[in-house]
C-alpha cells in the first residue's frame, strides 16, 4: 500500500485568479488535439495484434457511445443526436453489433472485460429489448466477467429510467451508475432546458440501491444561468442527504462558437466570475464538511468509495471516462466519436451517423484518426497521470522505469515548477514532487508544465481550469 497522503484541498482565490487559464483535462496524453488522420485502421489493427502478443495480455475495457437524446440540454458539449424518433436506435445498434464483431476478432477471448461503460447521449434512450440485445452481443464478442467484480457503469438520465429499467440494467451486469442532475433549482433547469423534478431523481437513486448497484454518482454543474451560492448550496444539501457515493461538480464552459446548443443560453443570466468562484468555494467546503474526499478534477467521493481507496493505495487511473480503478486495460471504444486506447496508441471513430454507417457497412472499422505514442509521450503521460491521480510523483520510480535522469530530462519543466513552488502550489523535494493543498484545484496547471505539445501550440482551444 502506498503511503497515506492528505488529499484535502485549499481554496485560495488569489492563486486561482492568477492561474485561471485554459488547458486540457488530461483524459489522455497526448490530448485529442494531437490526433491526426495519418493514423489509420491498419495502424490500429497492428497495435491490437501487438497487444495480444505481449507476455501477459492486459484485460479489456469497453466503451459504447449511445448518441441519442430525446431533448437537448443547452449547456451540453457532448457528441449527440437529438431526436424523439426511437426507431433511429435500431439501425445504429445493427451497425454497432457489426463493429463489435470486427473489434472482437482483434482481441484474444482469454482477455476478460474488467471495465465496461455506456456513455452518450443518453444510453437509456434504448428500449429494454435493445438493452438486452446490446449486452447479449457484447457477451458474444467479448468475455465479460460473471463475478460482479468488473467496473460496469452506465450514464443515466432519471427522466429516461424508471425502476424497471434500473432493475434490468443491474440484471444485465451493470453495478455502477452516474446520474445527470446539474442543479435542482427549477429556474436553472428551465434556463438550460432540463426539467427534472427532484423526486424523479430520488426515485431513480432508490431503485438503484434496491437493485444492488455498488456505486452511485451524481453530476452537477456550476456556472449555469441564475445560479447563486445560496441556490447551488440548496442543491448540494439535497444531494448530500441522498447519500450518493461520488459527485462530479463540473465547471460550465460557455463556448457557443463551438457548441451550438449553448447559443440558446442568455450570457447575461450566467453568474458573474466572482459569484462563480464563491459557488466553487462553498461547494468544496460543503462537501468536505460532509465527509467527502476531493479526488481531483471536479470529483468527490466518500472515503470508503473505490475511487478514494484506489487513490490512497496509489492505484487510481484516469482515462476518457474520467477516474478509474482499472489502470492496466486496453480500451476498445465503439460507436460514433468514441476514443479508444490500445497499446501505445489512441484511435477515434468518425463523428457522424452517415460516415459511421458507410464505414461499418463496408466491413471497415470506423476509425478516422488517432496517434501513435512516442517514448517521450509515454514518459510524460505517466508523469501527468501520477500527478493528476495522486498529487505526487516519485522521481526515482520514474527514472528507473524510463532510464532517465529526471533533473536533466525535465530541466525546463522544473524551472517553471519552482515558480509554482514559490506560490505554494507544490513542493520540490529531493526524490519527489508533492502537490500541496493550495495546488490541488490547479492540478491541470501543474500537469500542463509537462505537456510538450502545449508549449509548441500557438492557439489553445480548451476550457478554463476553474
Amino acid at each position: 500500500m502506498a503511503e497515506f497522503e492528505d488529499t484535502s484541498v485549499l481554496f485560495n482565490e488569489e492563486l486561482i485568479r492568477r492561474y485561471d487559464k485554459t488547458g486540457p483535462r488530461y483524459t489522455s496524453y497526448p490530448t485529442a488535439v494531437q490526433f491526426h488522420e495519418g493514423f489509420t485502421e491498419e495502424h490500429y489493427r497492428e497495435y491490437a495484434r501487438r497487444s495480444n502478443e505481449t507476455k501477459t495480455p492486459q484485460p479489456l475495457s469497453l466503451y459504447f457511445h449511445i448518441p441519442f437524446c430525446d431533448t437537448v440540454c443547452f449547456y451540453c458539449a457532448c457528441n449527440k443526436v437529438v431526436t424523439k424518433d426511437r426507431t433511429k436506435a435500431g439501425p445504429y445498434l445493427a451497425h454497432l453489433f457489426r463493429e463489435m464483431e470486427l473489434q472482437g476478432e482483434l482481441f484474444d477471448r482469454a482477455r476478460s472485460v474488467d471495465q465496461l461503460h455506456w456513455g452518450g447521449g443518453t444510453p437509456t434512450f434504448l428500449s429494454h429489448d435493445e438493452i438486452r440485445a446490446l449486452m447479449a452481443k457484447t457477451r458474444e464478442c467479448f468475455t465479460l466477467r460473471e463475478d460482479d467484480q468488473g467496473e460496469y457503469s452506465i450514464e443515466i438520465d432519471p427522466r429516461e429510467a424508471d425502476a424497471e429499467t434500473i432493475r434490468l440494467l443491474r440484471a444485465e451486469g451493470f453495478n455502477r451508475m452516474s446520474m445527470g442532475v446539474q442543479d435542482f433549482d427549477p429556474r436553472v433547469q428551465k434556463a438550460v432546458n432540463r426539467i427534472q423534478p427532484e423526486a424523479q431523481t430520488l426515485e431513480t437513486l432508490q431503485a438503484a440501491r434496491e437493485a444492488g448497484f455498488r456505486s452511485i454518482s451524481i453530476d452537477l454543474i456550476y456556472g449555469l444561468p441564475f445560479q447563486t451560492v445560496e441556490s447551488f448550496g440548496r442543491t448540494l444539501e439535497k444531494v448530500i442527504a441522498m447519500g450518493v457515493d461520488r459527485l462530479s461538480v463540473f465547471n460550465y464552459a460557455h463556448l457557443p462558437e463551438l457548441f451550438k446548443p449553448q447559443r440558446r443560453i442568455n450570457v447575461e443570466e450566467l453568474p458573474a466570475p466572482q459569484e462563480k468562484l464563491a459557488i466553487l468555494k462553498h461547494t468544496i467546503e460543503t462537501l468536505t464538511d460532509a465527509g467527502y474526499v476531493y479526488i481531483g478534477m471536479d470529483h468527490f467521493a466518500r472515503p470508503d468509495d473505490e475511487l478514494a481507496v484506489a487513490q490512497r493505495e496509489g492505484t487510481l487511473y484516469r482515462n476518457f471516462q474520467g477516474y478509474s480503478t482499472h489502470a492496466e486495460c486496453d480500451l476498445v471504444a465503439m460507436g460514433i466519436t468514441a476514443i479508444g486506447m490500445v497499446g501505445e496508441s489512441y484511435a477515434q471513430n468518425v463523428r457522424t451517423l452517415d460516415e459511421y454507417y458507410e464505414r461499418i457497412g463496408h466491413g471497415r472499422l470506423a476509425i478516422f484518426r488517432g496517434v501513435a505514442l512516442t517514448p517521450d509521450d509515454v514518459l510524460r503521460r505517466e508523469v501527468i497521470t501520477q500527478l493528476i491521480c495522486h498529487f505526487r510523483l516519485h522521481v526515482p520510480e520514474i527514472e528507473a522505469r524510463f532510464g532517465i535522469r529526471f533533473g536533466d530530462y525535465f530541466s525546463t519543466e522544473l524551472e517553471e515548477l519552482r515558480g509554482m513552488e514559490a506560490d505554494g502550489l507544490l513542493r520540490l523535494e529531493e526524490d519527489r514532487i508533492r502537490v500541496l493543498t493550495a495546488g490541488r484545484l490547479l492540478i491541470r496547471n501543474i500537469c500542463m508544465v509537462f505537456d510538450r505539445y502545449l508549449r509548441e501550440q500557438k492557439e489553445r482551444r480548451f476550457s478554463r481550469v476553474i
